[in-house]
């Protein structure tokens, strides 16, 4: 049986930094029931004046879901624990509802968090959990012989969410089993969710599938995302070291390889950060899959070429392989909207709020009229990267707007690490970092806990 005693509270938060509080998410099931009481205790005895504040989600999708948030408001007003219920309002989507849900859970939880000017949100997330995704995400594999893909390391134990707040997952290693023998000694109840056993729902099936004494499937599928979150880890070290080494920006837009990077005899890491600086230069939240990387990769060692792919033009000619975004779909104008992403690439902050601006990109024909100091880059790659970039239409419409790299006077547009801006696993911090110093990002929050590898 688990117990509440220093070397369990010792065992899942002393590598975690409480300083500036923490939002424990608890929806009233077991899991993160247990997460809450057990919290409050380590708080309690090593953190007392450490912020701890509840919050519930109501995604309002069943009838139950308003009591069972006052519940948790019920047992968090006995302990002295503040609390909030977010409720998820608007019209929910026909399909894809899982991911949906998930995305305004978390949504929801870094607003609460803003508001309380805490940077770290805790989940109830166990190994069962992990072990549902690991083996959700291996469906598509076959047998779990080997280390396939990035996935396959399942949920990080720490992820950030929109390059701001962390969320920690420090019950990972834990089985909610052992967690709900923990809450009956505490003689403490707790909502169970029929979602959870909807078998009309992927995850449902899986844990279906691992119920009762299944425990050699279960291992198998935390050995393997143990030994993919290694191997992901290092993958992404290497990569970033070879972004560093390899990879420049020349111009706003244009990301330089020195076609040296095509022969290092790392192949598979090459081709890896090739993939991310792909959906950065695009501005995709997700990398192109590995074996178009494979394909691009393979053709570019055999020699100059001029492609496309995830809404970048690879153009590798005798002064480098050049990558930029490509003219086609990028936003029509528009009215510009403080604190968003334009194109999946540049964050917008608006300096006057009160100004009506139109924000579009600054096209080709403006582009010529930029007085562009090439060095050894070609001034037409140079062009075609600035083309490509936000402005605003009352900038470079007026024939007053100075030569040089595109003006927006009334916003500022900041890079973003496009397939790493909405959730950066923590096993993928050395590639964002690297990425993010290439192309100006801002940098990233301190980690709050020891090491990826942490819980």
């Amino acid at each position: 049986m688990l117990d509440s005693g220093p070397d369990l509270s010792t065992r899942l938060f002393s590598h975690i930094d409480f300083t500036n509080g923490a939002v424990a998410a608890v929806s009233g099931g077991s899991d993160s029931t247990a997460l809450l009481l057990l919290l409050k205790h380590h708080l309690d005895r090593s953190a007392p004046s450490a912020k701890l504040l509840a919050v519930t989600i109501d995604h309002g999708l069943r009838q139950d879901s308003a009591a069972e948030a006052q519940a948790v408001a019920k047992l968090c007003a006995e302990r002295g624990i503040a609390h909030r219920t977010m409720i998820w309002s608007g019209r929910k989507p026909s399909t894809g509802l899982p991911a949906a849900a998930r995305e305004a859970r978390y949504r929801l939880l870094a607003s609460a968090a803003r508001a309380e000017g805490i940077g770290l949100i805790v989940t109830g997330h166990t190994a069962d959990d992990q072990a549902e995704t690991v083996l959700m995400r291996h469906a598509r594999d076959g047998s779990l012989g080997h280390v396939q893909g990035r996935g396959l390391a399942g949920m990080a134990p720490a992820t950030l969410y929109d390059w701001r707040e962390w969320i920690v997952r420090p019950l990972l290693g834990t089985r909610r089993a052992a967690l709900r023998d923990f809450l009956q000694s505490k003689h403490v109840g707790w909502a169970e969710d029929p979602t959870n056993s909807d078998e009309s729902f992927e995850r449902p099936r899986v844990r279906a599938a691992l119920a009762g004494d299944n425990v050699r499937r279960m291992d198998e599928a935390l050995v393997l995302a143990s030994q993919a979150a290694i191997e992901r880890g290092q993958l992404g070290l290497d990569a970033a070291d070879l972004i560093r080494r390899f990879a420049s920006q020349p111009a706003t837009g244009l990301v330089r390889l020195d076609p040296q990077l095509l022969s290092t005899g790392d192949e598979r890491a090459a081709i890896y950060a090739l993939r991310i600086l792909l959906a950065t230069v695009g501005g995709l939240a997700f990398l192109p899959d590995q074996t178009r990387g494979e394909v691009l990769f393979g053709r570019l060692k055999a020699g100059f070429l001029c492609a496309t792919l995830s809404r970048t033009v690879v153009d590798f000619r005798r002064a480098g392989i050049f990558l930029r975004r490509e003219a086609r779909g990028l936003p029509p104008a528009a009215a510009a909207i403080d604190n968003t992403i334009w194109d999946g690439r540049r964050h917008i902050t608006l300096n006057d709020s009160s100004a009506e601006l139109l924000i579009a990109p600054l096209g080709a024909a403006a582009a010529k009229r930029l007085s562009i100091d090439a060095g050894e880059t070609p001034a037409s790659l140079m062009r075609a990267a600035l083309a490509a970039e936000p402005t605003s239409r009352q900038a470079f419409e007026n024939p007053d707007v100075p030569q040089g790299e595109p003006a927006s006077p009334g916003f500022d547009a900041r890079p973003v690490v496009a397939p790493f801006a909405r959730f950066l696993p923590s096993f993928d911090l050395a590639p964002a970092r690297a990425i993010a110093g290439l192309i100006d990002a801002p940098s990233l929050p301190a980690l709050p806990s020891g090491g990826h590898s942490a819980g």
